[in-house]
């Protein structure tokens, strides 16, 4: 298997494009739930340009039909991402201030059930800028969500076979 570099700029270009419309190529889930993982999803895919297969546990979109559970769920996208051994692209659970544009945020309540996957687009001055869907957003401060917590995804690489 091959390491593959993860184009952080690649997957921020693709949010500034689509933050406010949808692709075609992808089904909207606004009416099902919500779209904002399948659109960090998306996001991921354009830095990475690699999808893991895997049936159940994998992480790819080929039809609103053929699709892994971690493209646009929150919790699934996060096992996916922290603990994939094998292709695609895989990160860590990080504090705040080891994020950069292409990461992930996930919002949650105090519970620990967590329901919004924005993406990171720009960090200045230690002011995280978001870019999300079903809240559609380009450059909307983290600061200005309301939630109780907060993890933190940083996609350290991508594999490739």
């Amino acid at each position: 298997m091959r390491e593959l570099e993860y184009r952080r700029e690649k997957a921020v270009e693709y949010a500034e494009e689509w933050a406010f419309k949808r692709n075609p190529k992808y089904l909207d889930f606004e009416m099902l739930g919500g779209d904002c993982t399948n659109f960090a999803s998306q996001c991921i895919y354009a830095g990475s340009g690699v999808m893991n297969n895997t049936k159940t546990f994998g992480w790819y979109y080929y039809s609103a039909a053929d699709r892994a559970p971690a493209w646009t769920g929150v919790g699934y996208l996060y096992s996916f991402l922290v603990g994939n051994k094998g292709e695609g692209p895989y990160g860590e659970e990080t504090r705040a201030d080891g994020v950069e544009p292409g990461d992930i945020v996930q919002l949650g309540n105090a519970e620990g059930s967590f329901y919004h996957s924005p993406v990171v687009v720009a960090v200045r001055n230690s002011v995280i800028y978001t870019a999300a869907h079903t809240f559609d957003a380009y450059m909307r401060p983290l600061s200005s969500y309301i939630y109780d917590r907060a993890r933190f995804i940083h996609i350290s690489g991508v594999r490739a076979y």
